[in-house]
């Protein structure tokens, strides 16, 4: 699929604590006391004015890494309130723990922000103390930012053998650093696992088809994470979908049928034919990636630019196609081989049949149907498509960066 790079930064801060803190000592900083009315109507007669209760913090006051988890600690007293908001993007969530001994944010920094950070401290008296104290956080350009697309879509339905696949716009070197901030959940719950396809691309599957009917959340929360080299996660994203009816298409490229089944009864047989030789259809588990009403199909996909060559093909119009690979398997509307179907494998790999069926499937499939191919000795491989159940679970999970 194609990944389009946004142009303008949309960020959405995400309300989850770091695992740990960024190595580093606290530093002092500049403190601005408010007035808190302690001075009299008479400066001869004013009591001696009480000291700020000192306020500390982990940051510098420019180019703060993104990925610092900040924290306020006070000296001579305890917190009652912190605040810590920027004009961009409002207010960094965090919390006072220990009784007011200090203030750690829950939510993430965002680059080239200035930060304003106010307390309200107690003094061991009673009286109050209120400090502000600015910094800002490190400017990153687009290119050290890695943002992720998702499938599937947020509210689409999809078919029992749809993958959750993220597609960053720039390589992730750490991987186990985004992999731990990415999380998929469903009801009903179901095991599963990523699987890193290559530094861009990262799939997660459940470990036997998804249970049809069931409701997925996808929870990416990257923003600010560091992927490796620099780089570091441009966007949290939120995704959720559902998973339809249970629809698996069994092709038997010997037989030249394929059996329509839909949570488990049997729906259609309906004559195919498949790959010729030198065309070979591949066997193994294919998904449905995207579905055309009309395709034009030409032979130069498959390596065939030769009018002349008798294996050149230019078609407008292909009705009812389906992608399944890559390479270019698809299912279609075949009228000019209904003489071979059911009989002879005739096409360029693809998988072929009558218009009326064609529709007909076409009508009741989902993007994520599986469709399981055997009879040829061409295997299906893991990244041609959405090949991920071609793999037994414990390979798969073993792609993990975190297994």
């Amino acid at each position: 699929m194609s990944v389009r790079r946004p142009t303008v930064r949309s960020r959405a801060l995400a309300a989850v604590a770091l695992g740990a803190l960024v190595a580093g000592g606290l530093t002092g900083c500049e403190l601005m006391p408010s007035d808190d009315g302690d001075a009299s109507a008479s400066t001869a007669e004013a009591p001696k004015e009480k000291p700020p209760v000192a306020i500390a913090t982990n940051v510098q006051r420019r180019d703060v890494p993104v990925d610092r988890k900040l924290e306020v600690t006070p000296e001579g007293g305890t917190l009652k309130k912190v605040t810590v908001t920027s004009k961009e993007t409002g207010r960094l969530a965090g919390r006072l723990k220990g009784g007011g001994a200090r203030w750690v944010a829950t939510g993430r920094l965002e680059p080239g922000m200035t930060y304003v950070v106010r307390t309200v401290a107690k003094r061991p008296d009673g009286s109050t103390s209120r400090a502000t104290h600015r910094f800002t956080t490190e400017n990153l350009s687009l290119d050290q930012q890695t943002w992720a697309a998702v499938a599937p879509l947020d509210g689409e339905t999809v078919g029992v053998g749809m993958p959750v696949i993220v597609s960053f716009d720039i390589g992730v070197t750490d991987k186990a650093a985004m992999e731990r901030h990415m999380k998929v959940s469903s009801t009903p719950q179901q095991q599963g696992s990523w699987h890193w396809l290559s530094d861009n691309v990262a799939h997660w599957r459940p470990a036997s088809y998804w249970q049809a009917g069931t409701q997925v959340s996808v929870d990416l929360d990257i923003n600010s994470i560091p992927a490796g080299a620099g780089i570091y996660g441009q966007e949290s994203r939120h995704i959720d979908f559902a998973v339809g009816n249970a629809h698996v298409y069994k092709v038997n490229a010997q037989t030249h049928q394929m059996q329509v089944y839909s949570n488990g009864s049997l729906l259609r047989t309906i004559p195919i034919t498949t790959g010729k030789d030198g065309f070979t259809t591949r066997s193994g588990v294919k998904v449905i990636m995207e579905k055309h009403r009309r395709k034009t199909m030409r032979s130069e996909t498959i390596g065939i630019a030769n009018e002349d060559d008798p294996e050149y093909y230019d078609l407008d119009d292909v009705e009812y196609a389906m992608r399944l690979t890559h390479s270019g398997e698809f299912i279609h509307a075949a009228p000019w081989s209904t003489g071979s179907q059911g009989s002879a494998n005739v096409s360029h790999g693809c998988t072929g049949m009558s218009t009326r069926d064609a529709g007909w499937l076409y009508d009741m499939t989902l993007r994520g149907d599986v469709v399981e191919y055997v009879g040829t000795d061409r295997p299906m491989t893991v990244d041609n498509g959405w090949g991920d159940w071609n793999l037994p679970f414990s390979q798969y999970r073993a792609g993990s960066a975190l297994t």
